[in-house]
């Protein structure tokens, strides 16, 4: 039979894992951390399911936490400066934030017990030829370490050599959830973004703050600023940031309440996002194939990292279980049926790094006065593709808004200080 080994435990490896056991398929997934190894430490990360990959989850039976009670139903924007605009866009479908502590050892035990082989040992990449001799097809699923330099990065989708936000992520008591239950999306022109998250933890419903900071910002310091070092003087420090520069959220805040539920509960840092090779022949001739990170690193700016990862998975499983082989031939089919997607939220997440183009600033002020154009960019949160397709040109974007009413020539003429 044919036998397939996973490096890395994250979500595209579990997904792929499971979706591979439903069909009796020999799976080994390799990681350095058992389950509870993973449940006691730091946050990994703040991610947002969407509604497609929730209805994946669906599929492989592991929706433990049903969206309709642990998931949020729309997104809330502030956009600041002079001309503040205030609007909310609505999913079809809710979408959900579950601590990956509680997520990554539920499935990983769902894994072992439909038959997968879970091996806890730290995996070199000089241990990538060594494994890939176990088994049929060897797929990469951790981009730690050098195991993603071995996929070439591809330059023409990585317009960025460094970071464009510096990170701080931490969950949070003392939040009064929006109304309707939702992210709230706020910008901060030229300081960065906080992505506020109804997430549910192991204090249960609490509330994630991701702190996206622009590099020479007022907020860049939240990147560096120690909690152990003063937890008060760190909450007391982001509750002044937030009421300079998201009042959105502020206003929900009791400040006699807000603190950090737990020390391990922050995460700090950077990462600079890229899109690498779809797959490497190794030293025996056999092929590795890339999925999750160590193919596409996103910022977590528009939480796609892990709907991307989960989708690209899904698409090789599906491949895994159709071809006759895993040779050249099924890597680019692999690639190509994956491409439109991945490498969509990819250009989508780059393109919301950069300063707005003015295309952009004529959606989001559209957005704010027209109802379907906000519920068809907040739905398409979980079509990243779809985003890009709208997004990737000011004619694309002026064609989009023709189509529900609106002239975006003039609109951004209207604009005080166009020309």
């Amino acid at each position: 039979m044919t036998s397939i080994g996973i490096v890395g435990a994250g979500v595209s490896g579990l997904h792929l894992g499971l979706l591979l056991r439903q069909h009796d398929v020999p799976v080994t997934i390799y990681t350095d951390k058992t389950g509870d190894e993973l449940a006691a430490g730091r946050l990994l990360n703040s991610v947002a399911h969407h509604h497609p990959t929730l209805e994946r989850e669906r599929q492989l039976g592991v929706h433990h936490w049903d969206a309709a009670e642990y998931g949020y139903v729309c997104h809330h924007h502030y956009i600041g400066g002079p001309m503040p605009l205030v609007f909310r866009g609505d999913f079809a479908s809710p979408s959900s934030g579950i601590d990956y502590r509680l997520y990554l050892p539920r499935l990983m035990g769902d894994f072992e017990d439909r038959g997968g082989r879970l091996a806890v040992q730290a995996v070199q990449t000089d241990d990538l030829d060594r494994l890939a001799a176990q088994h049929d097809l060897l797929v990469v699923a951790s981009g730690r370490g050098t195991h993603g330099a071995l996929f070439g990065r591809r330059a023409e989708k990585s317009p960025y050599d460094k970071p464009q936000r510096r990170l701080s992520v931490a969950l949070w008591h003392g939040i009064v959830p929006s109304e309707p239950k939702g992210v709230t999306l706020n910008i901060s022109p030229g300081h960065g973004e906080v992505v506020e998250m109804p997430f549910y933890s192991f204090d249960g419903h609490v509330t994630a703050l991701l702190f996206e900071n622009i590099p020479g910002g007022d907020l860049e310091m939240l990147a560096d600023l120690r909690y152990d070092e003063d937890p008060q003087a760190f909450e007391q420090t982001v509750l002044a940031k937030l009421k300079e520069h998201y009042p959105g959220t502020y206003e929900r805040v009791d400040p006699s309440t807000f603190a950090v539920t737990r020390p391990q509960d922050i995460l700090q840092g950077a990462l600079t996002p890229h899109l690498r090779a779809d797959y490497t022949q190794l030293s025996d001739g056999k092929y590795a194939l890339a999925v999750g990170d160590a193919h596409s690193v996103v910022d977590p700016l528009v939480g796609q990292g892990a709907n991307s990862a989960s989708y690209s998975a899904w698409t090789l499983g599906e491949a895994i279980l159709e071809d006759l082989g895993f040779d050249e031939l099924f890597c680019q089919r692999v690639a190509r049926r994956r491409a439109e997607v991945v490498e969509g939220i990819s250009d989508w997440t780059n393109f919301m790094l950069a300063p707005p183009p003015p295309h952009f600033v004529a959606l989001l002020i559209s957005m704010a006065q027209h109802q379907p154009i906000c519920d068809e960019f907040t739905r398409n949160f979980g079509h990243g593709d779809r985003q890009w397709a709208m997004l990737a040109t000011p004619d694309r974007t002026r064609t989009y808004l023709a189509r529900n009413g609106v002239d975006m020539d003039a609109l951004l003429a209207s604009l005080p200080g166009a020309t």
